[in-house]
Formats: C-alpha cells, sequence, structure tokens
C-alpha cells in the first residue's frame, strides 16, 4: 500500500495535531501546510472565512498535503481530497492537560505561534481563550470525528485514542 500524500490530521485543542503534522511531515516528505498560519494574521485578526477557504482550495488542488485542521468555513474542501484522516480522540484529560502545559509554557517564554502572535494572559482569561475552546469544542470533535470513521463515502479514517498507538502506525509507515 503506498503512503498517503493528502492527510488531514484532525482532533481537539491539544491534541497534538501540529506535531502529529509535523512528524508525518518529516517521515513522508509531504508538505504541512499549519492551519493556524493560514487563519490568523498579526495581532489575532482573524483571516474571513472565504479567504480562508480560498486558501485551503489551493493547497488541497495539490498533489500532497498536510493539514493540522479543519473548521467549520471550509472543512469540507479538505475531507473532499483527503487520503487519509488521521484523527486524535484521546480523554478529555490528556488533551486538556497538555493544552495547559502548552499554554503555560508559551506564556512563559513568550513563544511566537503564528504570523507573529503570542499568547498572553489576556487571551487565556478570556471568553475566547483557548482553554474554554477545549471545554466547549471536545464534545463536538469527538462526534465529528467518530462519525468520519463510520461514513463509508469519506476518506478512511484511523482513529487514535492513544498515544501509543499512534506511535505504532508511525513507525510502521515507510519512509522517503
Amino acid at each position: 500500500m503506498a503512503a498517503p500524500r493528502r492527510i488531514l490530521v484532525y482532533g481537539v485543542y491539544g491534541a497534538g495535531k501540529s506535531t502529529l503534522a509535523a512528524r508525518l511531515a518529516q517521515r513522508l516528505d509531504v508538505p504541512w501546510y499549519p492551519v493556524d498560519d493560514l487563519l490568523w494574521l498579526p495581532g489575532w485578526v482573524e483571516v474571513p472565512v472565504a479567504q480562508q477557504r480560498s486558501r485551503i482550495e489551493t493547497i488541497c488542488r495539490r498533489d500532497a498535503w498536510i493539514l493540522d485542521g479543519a473548521y467549520h468555513g471550509w472543512r469540507d474542501v479538505p475531507l473532499a481530497r483527503a487520503d487519509l484522516v488521521v484523527a486524535l480522540d484521546y480523554p478529555r484529560w490528556r488533551s486538556f492537560g497538555r493544552l495547559l502545559r502548552r499554554t503555560l509554557r508559551r506564556l512563559g517564554t513568550r513563544e511566537v505561534i503564528c504570523n507573529g502572535n503570542r499568547e498572553s494572559l489576556g487571551s487565556v482569561l478570556s471568553r475566547d481563550s483557548i482553554l474554554l475552546w477545549h471545554v466547549t469544542a471536545f464534545g463536538r470533535a469527538r462526534r465529528r470525528m467518530r462519525a468520519w470513521q463510520a461514513d463509508p463515502a469519506g476518506p478512511p479514517v484511523l482513529l487514535f485514542t492513544h498515544p501509543a498507538a499512534l506511535d505504532d502506525w508511525l513507525s510502521s509507515l515507510p519512509t522517503r
């Protein structure tokens, strides 16, 4: 079986989508397009949804790509072209714990996330906090991943509930 060349990595905030996308890109020699870079301008200004969709359509017309997320205004685009969806369906405690540790690290180091943006204490404590997004989006993301996996008309979905199973799968992939 040939290695997938168009991959959507999906999961709730903090599951490890970007980390996995980077690992897949290196292992398979497939370009990774970080979704945050496509969706956010400097100052945390959101790119208009129509422009997000256009950017994603341009990427998905290519022969090879990895995306580390899919959002409401254009989720259908990568799903229609993906060879594979890798779904990170970890327990809430695991993904929230990872997200909290990452957020605290980013606050402390002032790490640049995308397009010069950084997390701030104000953003973490706001109504738009990524921690709050995790709490409110977790159930929807989990239902979505499981529905995709059950849909024979969609792309194949590998649903991982534990990091060790993901690591086993990654080690089984051919390298390019």
